[in-house]
Protein backbone atom coordinates (compact mmCIF):
# COMPACT_ATOMS: atom_id res chain seq x y z
CA UNK A 1 0.00 0.00 0.00
CA UNK A 2 1.45 3.36 -1.08
CA UNK A 3 -1.55 5.56 -0.28
CA UNK A 4 -2.75 6.12 3.29
CA UNK A 5 -5.56 8.58 2.51
CA UNK A 6 -7.37 9.23 -0.75
CA UNK A 7 -10.46 11.33 -1.40
CA UNK A 8 -12.19 11.95 -4.73
CA UNK A 9 -14.65 14.80 -5.32
CA UNK A 10 -15.48 14.75 -1.61
CA UNK A 11 -18.27 17.12 -0.58
CA UNK A 12 -20.08 17.84 2.66
CA UNK A 13 -23.09 20.11 2.92
CA UNK A 14 -25.28 21.23 5.79
CA UNK A 15 -28.45 22.29 4.04
CA UNK A 16 -27.57 25.16 1.73
CA UNK A 17 -24.16 25.58 3.31
CA UNK A 18 -21.33 23.68 1.61
CA UNK A 19 -18.61 23.01 4.19
CA UNK A 20 -16.36 21.01 1.87
CA UNK A 21 -16.43 20.92 -1.91
CA UNK A 22 -14.78 18.60 -4.44
CA UNK A 23 -11.84 17.63 -2.27
CA UNK A 24 -9.31 15.55 -4.20
CA UNK A 25 -6.56 14.66 -1.76
CA UNK A 26 -3.89 11.96 -1.64
CA UNK A 27 -1.62 11.33 1.35
CA UNK A 28 1.16 8.85 0.68
CA UNK A 29 2.00 6.14 3.18
CA UNK A 30 4.92 7.12 5.39
CA UNK A 31 4.72 10.88 4.89
CA UNK A 32 3.86 13.71 7.23
CA UNK A 33 1.12 15.78 5.65
CA UNK A 34 0.27 19.20 7.06
CA UNK A 35 -3.31 20.34 6.53
CA UNK A 36 -3.50 24.10 6.93
CA UNK A 37 -6.27 26.61 7.15
CA UNK A 38 -7.80 29.06 9.62
CA UNK A 39 -10.61 28.11 11.95
CA UNK A 40 -13.69 27.34 9.88
CA UNK A 41 -11.86 26.48 6.66
CA UNK A 42 -12.98 22.84 6.63
CA UNK A 43 -10.09 21.04 8.32
CA UNK A 44 -12.08 19.37 11.09
CA UNK A 45 -14.87 18.48 8.68
CA UNK A 46 -12.34 16.67 6.50
CA UNK A 47 -10.99 14.73 9.47
CA UNK A 48 -14.43 13.70 10.70
CA UNK A 49 -15.26 12.42 7.22
CA UNK A 50 -12.03 10.40 7.13
CA UNK A 51 -13.00 8.77 10.43
CA UNK A 52 -16.65 8.20 9.48
CA UNK A 53 -17.76 10.51 12.27
CA UNK A 54 -19.57 12.39 9.52
CA UNK A 55 -21.00 10.97 6.31
CA UNK A 56 -20.16 12.71 3.02
CA UNK A 57 -22.81 14.34 0.89
CA UNK A 58 -21.01 12.95 -2.15
CA UNK A 59 -17.61 11.68 -3.23
CA UNK A 60 -15.34 8.82 -2.21
CA UNK A 61 -12.94 8.19 0.71
CA UNK A 62 -10.28 5.54 1.30
CA UNK A 63 -8.27 5.30 4.51
CA UNK A 64 -5.55 2.64 4.68
CA UNK A 65 -7.07 1.11 1.58
CA UNK A 66 -10.60 0.82 3.00
CA UNK A 67 -13.85 2.73 3.01
CA UNK A 68 -14.13 4.19 6.55
CA UNK A 69 -17.82 3.29 6.64
CA UNK A 70 -17.18 -0.44 6.14
CA UNK A 71 -13.76 -0.66 7.81
CA UNK A 72 -15.28 -0.74 11.28
CA UNK A 73 -13.35 -1.30 14.53
CA UNK A 74 -10.51 -3.18 12.83
CA UNK A 75 -9.70 -0.16 10.70
CA UNK A 76 -9.98 2.21 13.67
CA UNK A 77 -7.48 0.12 15.65
CA UNK A 78 -4.92 0.96 12.96
CA UNK A 79 -5.49 4.70 13.43
CA UNK A 80 -4.47 7.08 16.19
CA UNK A 81 -6.80 10.07 16.42
CA UNK A 82 -6.63 13.25 18.46
CA UNK A 83 -9.71 15.44 18.18
CA UNK A 84 -9.40 19.19 18.25
CA UNK A 85 -11.81 19.20 21.20
CA UNK A 86 -10.51 16.11 23.02
CA UNK A 87 -12.79 15.42 26.01
CA UNK A 88 -12.88 12.48 28.45
CA UNK A 89 -14.70 11.86 31.73
CA UNK A 90 -13.22 13.62 34.73
CA UNK A 91 -13.60 11.15 37.58
CA UNK A 92 -11.00 8.60 36.51
CA UNK A 93 -7.26 9.05 36.77
CA UNK A 94 -5.29 9.71 33.62
CA UNK A 95 -3.85 6.20 33.84
CA UNK A 96 -7.32 4.63 34.17
CA UNK A 97 -8.55 6.55 31.13
CA UNK A 98 -5.54 5.56 29.04
CA UNK A 99 -5.74 1.92 30.13
CA UNK A 100 -9.43 1.80 29.20
CA UNK A 101 -8.78 3.34 25.78
CA UNK A 102 -5.85 1.00 25.25
CA UNK A 103 -8.04 -2.03 26.02
CA UNK A 104 -10.51 -0.89 23.38
CA UNK A 105 -7.66 -1.24 20.88
CA UNK A 106 -6.67 -4.70 21.99
CA UNK A 107 -4.45 -3.71 24.93
CA UNK A 108 -1.46 -1.41 25.37
CA UNK A 109 1.45 -2.26 27.71
CA UNK A 110 1.50 -0.13 30.86
CA UNK A 111 5.18 0.57 30.30
CA UNK A 112 4.33 2.18 26.95
CA UNK A 113 1.83 4.48 28.68
CA UNK A 114 4.33 5.33 31.43
CA UNK A 115 7.08 6.07 28.92
CA UNK A 116 4.92 8.49 26.96
CA UNK A 117 3.66 10.13 30.17
CA UNK A 118 7.25 10.67 31.27
CA UNK A 119 8.18 12.24 27.94
CA UNK A 120 5.25 14.64 28.17
CA UNK A 121 5.60 15.25 31.94
CA UNK A 122 2.11 13.99 32.78
CA UNK A 123 1.14 12.80 36.28
CA UNK A 124 -0.88 9.64 35.59
CA UNK A 125 -2.24 9.46 39.12
CA UNK A 126 -4.26 12.67 38.93
CA UNK A 127 -7.90 12.60 37.91
CA UNK A 128 -8.76 14.16 34.60
CA UNK A 129 -10.90 16.85 36.26
CA UNK A 130 -7.81 18.00 38.18
CA UNK A 131 -5.77 18.46 35.02
CA UNK A 132 -5.19 21.75 33.26
CA UNK A 133 -6.09 22.13 29.58
CA UNK A 134 -2.48 21.48 28.60
CA UNK A 135 -2.32 18.31 30.69
CA UNK A 136 -5.60 17.04 29.25
CA UNK A 137 -4.07 17.59 25.83
CA UNK A 138 -1.18 15.36 26.90
CA UNK A 139 -3.68 12.60 27.71
CA UNK A 140 -5.08 13.05 24.21
CA UNK A 141 -1.64 12.79 22.62
CA UNK A 142 -0.73 9.68 24.59
CA UNK A 143 -3.94 7.87 23.62
CA UNK A 144 -3.26 8.70 19.96
CA UNK A 145 0.35 7.46 19.98
CA UNK A 146 0.30 4.65 22.53
CA UNK A 147 -0.81 1.75 20.31
CA UNK A 148 1.76 2.54 17.57
CA UNK A 149 -0.84 3.09 14.83
CA UNK A 150 -0.13 2.97 11.10
CA UNK A 151 -1.86 6.31 10.63
CA UNK A 152 -2.03 9.27 13.00
CA UNK A 153 -4.75 11.86 12.40
CA UNK A 154 -4.13 14.85 14.64
CA UNK A 155 -6.39 17.89 14.83
CA UNK A 156 -4.58 20.89 16.36
CA UNK A 157 -2.31 18.57 18.36
CA UNK A 158 -0.28 21.10 20.35
CA UNK A 159 -3.18 23.22 21.61
CA UNK A 160 -2.42 24.18 25.20
CA UNK A 161 1.12 22.77 25.28
CA UNK A 162 4.05 24.93 26.35
CA UNK A 163 6.92 25.46 23.86
CA UNK A 164 9.18 22.76 25.37
CA UNK A 165 6.46 20.13 25.12
CA UNK A 166 5.64 21.27 21.59
CA UNK A 167 9.21 20.39 20.68
CA UNK A 168 8.86 16.99 22.36
CA UNK A 169 5.71 16.39 20.34
CA UNK A 170 7.59 17.20 17.13
CA UNK A 171 10.25 14.65 18.08
CA UNK A 172 7.51 12.06 18.60
CA UNK A 173 6.11 12.81 15.14
CA UNK A 174 9.52 12.40 13.52
CA UNK A 175 10.04 9.11 15.34
CA UNK A 176 6.78 7.57 14.11
CA UNK A 177 7.58 8.67 10.57
CA UNK A 178 10.97 6.94 10.86
CA UNK A 179 9.12 3.82 12.01
CA UNK A 180 7.00 3.94 8.84
CA UNK A 181 3.77 5.52 10.08
CA UNK A 182 1.81 8.21 8.26
CA UNK A 183 0.85 11.47 9.97
CA UNK A 184 -2.02 13.70 8.84
CA UNK A 185 -1.79 16.83 10.95
CA UNK A 186 -4.26 19.68 10.88
CA UNK A 187 -2.92 22.88 12.34
CA UNK A 188 -2.88 26.65 12.18
CA UNK A 189 0.55 26.78 13.88
CA UNK A 190 2.84 27.21 10.90
CA UNK A 191 6.12 26.58 12.69
CA UNK A 192 5.25 23.02 13.74
CA UNK A 193 4.11 22.09 10.24
CA UNK A 194 7.15 23.73 8.66
CA UNK A 195 9.42 21.78 11.02
CA UNK A 196 7.96 18.35 10.27
CA UNK A 197 5.78 18.14 7.17
CA UNK A 198 6.88 16.62 3.87
CA UNK A 199 3.94 18.16 2.05
CA UNK A 200 1.29 20.73 2.87
CA UNK A 201 -2.30 21.17 1.76
CA UNK A 202 -3.96 24.55 2.19
CA UNK A 203 -7.74 24.62 2.51
CA UNK A 204 -9.78 27.78 2.15
CA UNK A 205 -13.56 28.09 2.61
CA UNK A 206 -13.97 24.36 2.03
CA UNK A 207 -11.76 24.19 -1.06
CA UNK A 208 -8.22 22.87 -1.41
CA UNK A 209 -6.26 25.72 -2.98
CA UNK A 210 -2.71 24.33 -2.89
CA UNK A 211 -0.83 21.08 -2.30
CA UNK A 212 2.95 21.04 -2.51
CA UNK A 213 6.16 20.33 -0.67
CA UNK A 214 7.04 22.95 1.93
CA UNK A 215 10.23 23.84 0.07
CA UNK A 216 8.36 24.35 -3.21
CA UNK A 217 5.75 26.57 -1.61
CA UNK A 218 8.48 28.74 -0.14
CA UNK A 219 10.33 28.96 -3.47
CA UNK A 220 7.26 30.50 -5.08
CA UNK A 221 6.67 32.99 -2.30
CA UNK A 222 7.88 36.56 -2.17
CA UNK A 223 11.31 37.12 -0.60
CA UNK A 224 12.76 40.36 0.72
CA UNK A 225 16.15 41.30 -0.68
CA UNK A 226 18.72 43.86 0.45
CA UNK A 227 21.86 44.54 -1.60
CA UNK A 228 24.49 47.05 -0.47
CA UNK A 229 26.69 48.36 -3.26
CA UNK A 230 30.12 49.96 -2.89
CA UNK A 231 29.20 52.50 -5.59
CA UNK A 232 26.17 54.55 -6.49
CA UNK A 233 23.37 52.82 -8.35
CA UNK A 234 20.17 54.13 -9.87
CA UNK A 235 16.66 52.85 -9.25
CA UNK A 236 16.20 52.63 -13.02
CA UNK A 237 18.82 49.84 -13.07
CA UNK A 238 16.39 47.56 -11.20
CA UNK A 239 12.86 48.87 -11.75
CA UNK A 240 10.89 46.69 -14.12
CA UNK A 241 13.04 43.59 -13.75
CA UNK A 242 11.09 40.29 -13.88
CA UNK A 243 9.93 39.29 -10.39
CA UNK A 244 11.20 42.50 -8.76
CA UNK A 245 8.75 44.85 -7.04
CA UNK A 246 8.69 47.61 -4.41
CA UNK A 247 12.30 48.49 -5.27
CA UNK A 248 13.91 51.49 -3.60
CA UNK A 249 17.50 52.78 -3.57
CA UNK A 250 18.93 54.88 -0.75
CA UNK A 251 22.44 56.29 -0.34
CA UNK A 252 24.72 54.92 2.38
CA UNK A 253 28.07 56.07 3.72
CA UNK A 254 31.29 55.80 1.66
CA UNK A 255 29.57 56.65 -1.62
CA UNK A 256 27.59 53.42 -1.56
CA UNK A 257 23.95 52.57 -2.15
CA UNK A 258 21.41 50.23 -0.60
CA UNK A 259 18.79 48.49 -2.72
CA UNK A 260 15.70 47.06 -1.03
CA UNK A 261 13.13 45.13 -3.02
CA UNK A 262 10.75 42.19 -3.08
CA UNK A 263 11.50 39.19 -5.28
CA UNK A 264 8.92 36.76 -6.62
CA UNK A 265 10.38 33.77 -8.48
CA UNK A 266 13.84 33.43 -9.97
CA UNK A 267 16.60 35.86 -8.98
CA UNK A 268 18.40 35.62 -12.32
CA UNK A 269 17.54 39.07 -13.70
CA UNK A 270 18.18 40.80 -10.37
CA UNK A 271 21.58 39.14 -9.89
CA UNK A 272 22.70 39.97 -13.44
CA UNK A 273 21.77 43.62 -12.98
CA UNK A 274 23.47 43.77 -9.57
CA UNK A 275 26.64 42.20 -11.04
CA UNK A 276 27.19 45.35 -13.16
CA UNK A 277 28.15 47.06 -9.91
CA UNK A 278 30.39 46.24 -6.93
CA UNK A 279 28.27 44.27 -4.47
CA UNK A 280 29.38 44.69 -0.83
CA UNK A 281 26.70 42.55 0.86
CA UNK A 282 23.65 40.58 -0.20
CA UNK A 283 20.88 39.51 2.16
CA UNK A 284 17.82 37.48 1.20
CA UNK A 285 15.12 36.93 3.81
CA UNK A 286 13.37 33.67 3.02
CA UNK A 287 9.64 33.57 3.77
CA UNK A 288 8.33 31.27 6.45
CA UNK A 289 5.29 29.09 5.92
CA UNK A 290 2.98 31.65 7.50
CA UNK A 291 3.87 34.22 4.85
CA UNK A 292 3.32 31.64 2.12
CA UNK A 293 -0.04 30.75 3.61
CA UNK A 294 -1.17 34.37 3.80
CA UNK A 295 0.03 35.01 0.25
CA UNK A 296 -2.03 32.08 -1.03
CA UNK A 297 -5.12 33.40 0.70
CA UNK A 298 -4.63 36.93 -0.56
CA UNK A 299 -3.88 35.84 -4.11
CA UNK A 300 -7.13 33.86 -4.40
CA UNK A 301 -9.24 36.93 -3.73
CA UNK A 302 -11.23 38.24 -0.81
CA UNK A 303 -14.66 36.88 -1.70
CA UNK A 304 -14.32 33.51 0.04
CA UNK A 305 -13.15 35.19 3.25
CA UNK A 306 -16.81 35.87 3.95
CA UNK A 307 -17.74 32.18 3.69
CA UNK A 308 -17.32 30.08 6.82
CA UNK A 309 -16.89 26.29 6.57
CA UNK A 310 -17.57 23.93 9.48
Amino acid sequence: MTTAIATTALCKSYGAHQALRDLDLTVEAGEIFGYLGPNGAGKSTTIRLLLDLLRPTSGRIEVLGQDPRTGGPRLRCRIGYLAGDFVVGGRQSANEVLTFLGNLRGGVPQQRIRDLAERLDLDLTRTVKELSKGNRQKVGLIQAFMHSPELLILDEPTSGLDPLLQQEFLRMVREVKTAGATVFMSSHIMSEVQATADRVGVVRAGELIAVDRVESLREHAVRRVEIRFADKVQLTDFAGLPGVSAAEVTPVHDEGSLLRCRLDGTADALIKSAARHTVATLEVQEPDLEEVFLALYNNTGEKAANHVAA
